[in-house]
């Protein structure tokens, strides 16, 4: 029984390192391992089996998307033409910052999916 325990200590320990590590390295598991000084092996069997490991993992690719987009903001307050373009196209499309339109051209449309070649044929005739 206390070794059972000690297992699960042992674990405990191991998963917090790598999610502590993960965090470090925003997200990138190779580099997680390294620092946490665990193989990739056990990384991915805790990733796998153990939601909770998962979903803490997970919630380390936001870290990353929170440093990327406080960088593109500071080249923006840069004055960097290229970041307020590319910022301007990703999140100002609603406001019609885009370079080309994308549109459904079958909104609004019947599904003819469904039909034969001549059953198309005799539609274009009529």
């Amino acid at each position: 029984m206390a070794n059972k325990k000690e297992h699960s200590k042992k674990e405990k320990a191991i998963k917090d390192a790598l999610i502590q590590a993960m965090q470090k390295s925003m997200g990138v598991v190779t580099e997680a391992c390294k620092i946490a000084g665990h193989g990739r092996t056990t990384f991915y069997r805790y990733y796998n089996n153990d939601p909770v490991f998962q979903k803490a993992c997970d919630e380390c690719e936001h870290i990353a998307l929170d440093f990327a987009e406080s960088q593109l903001y500071k080249q923006i307050k840069d004055g960097s033409t290229t970041a307020t373009i590319f910022y301007l196209k990703t999140k100002g499309k609603q406001r019609g910052y885009v370079e080309r339109q994308q549109i459904d051209i079958n909104k609004g449309q019947p599904d003819l999916s469904h039909l034969t070649s001549d059953e198309l044929i005799a539609l274009l005739n009529e």
